[in-house]
């Protein structure tokens, strides 16, 4: 911060699951599959120390806790913590940096516990007028004889990503076919089901950078599975292996605009920040419908949704962290030039 004319490096913690690190303590690929490689890490952090900061790798949320409780403190933490368990643990990371009044990257703890719920995120964007498919969040089965959608419809959990719990299955033509998945689901995965009528068209992922009225679209990516993807659908097995199986495709016609549209209405409407992914799938008459919001979107170079749409785009991966960087800096009040590396 300026002092005499002189700017300080700011000091940035790192907060992240080393996928290793929670495998070694013996949880398996399922449950570590939202979390992040060495390669993620050395990329994150190299890209911060070549923008001049002074990069402190915290590791995940248990480190953080400790590190604070010694009375450590940073000027900003960069948070990409997928977390274990509950609704709240892509929360709790900003909820102990918001407690300790320290600036932190990406959405607040009320955004991601928000929208790692895709039935209340649906929620709040269906008021605020963006267009979403009608559903039902199933939390027993007995929630069943109420249901009140035209099928087909898909049923996946309520709070998980990289396609966790997405299976052939998912898709149900009939009452039966859904009773069957959900109950499945509901042991798997120990949490509510989200239910919604089917969506036929194009999918779309659009990312964004910014915050609030200063939020832009990066560009919309359609996603195109082909005869190899794992059982059909863009679920983990096709994510965790896509090469061969998916085709990423940079679309800039009228109906890639109309999602970009959607993709931004619905950032601004849950109020995330600084940079992330909203998915997409077109009705049958085209129109995109919003899925659903990644506010802690991957950031593999070679591997993620979010560095892959902004490369197709003709944007570098330096590009993209340094417009999250920027956007995180000017709302935290911290100094926005970032000084390049010696």
């Amino acid at each position: 911060m300026p002092d005499g004319g002189i700017m300080r490096t700011l000091r940035v913690g790192f907060t992240y699951d080393l996928r290793e690190t929670w495998r070694a303590e013996g949880f398996d690929e399922e449950e570590t599959a939202e979390f992040d490689s060495l390669e993620t890490v050395e990329a994150i952090a190299g890209h911060l120390a070549a923008r001049g900061f002074t990069v402190d790798r915290i590791g995940h949320h248990r480190a953080l806790v400790a590190r604070l409780a010694a009375g450590e403190r940073w000027d900003l933490v960069f948070n990409i913590c997928e977390g274990l368990r509950g609704f709240g643990r892509e929360a709790l990371v900003p909820a102990l940096c918001e407690a300790y009044g320290i600036p932190c990257v990406f959405s607040d703890s009320l955004v991601l516990a928000l929208a790692l719920h895709k039935g209340h995120a649906k929620r709040v964007v269906r008021d605020a007028g963006v267009p979403t498919a009608p559903f039902m969040v199933i939390e027993h089965a007995r929630d069943l004889a109420v249901l009140d959608l035209d099928f087909p419809v898909f049923a996946k959990p309520v709070a998980e990503g990289t396609g966790k719990g997405v299976e052939r299955a998912s898709r149900c033509a009939d009452r039966s076919a859904l009773a069957r998945i959900s109950a499945d689901l509901l042991a798997r995965f120990r949490q509510p089901v989200l239910v919604e009528t089917y969506l036929p068209g194009r999918e779309f992922t659009v990312g964004i950078v910014g915050t609030g009225t200063e939020a832009r679209a990066i560009a919309a990516m359609e996603v195109r599975l082909n005869e190899r993807a794992h059982d059909g659908v863009y679920g983990l097995a096709t994510k965790e292996d896509w090469h061969g199986r998916v085709d990423y495709v940079l679309a800039t016609d009228a109906t890639a605009r109309a999602a970009e549209a959607v993709a931004l209405a619905a950032w601004r409407a849950l109020g995330c920040r600084d940079g992330g992914r909203v998915d997409l799938r077109c009705d049958a008459d085209g129109r995109p419908q919003f899925l659903e919001v990644n506010p802690l979107a991957g950031l593999n170079p070679s591997h993620s949704d979010l560095p892959i749409l902004t490369r197709l785009a003709g944007y570098d991966f330096a590009w993209l962290m340094d417009q999250i960087l920027e956007s995180a800096l000017a709302r935290s009040g911290l100094p926005q030039r970032m000084r390049a590396a010696a």
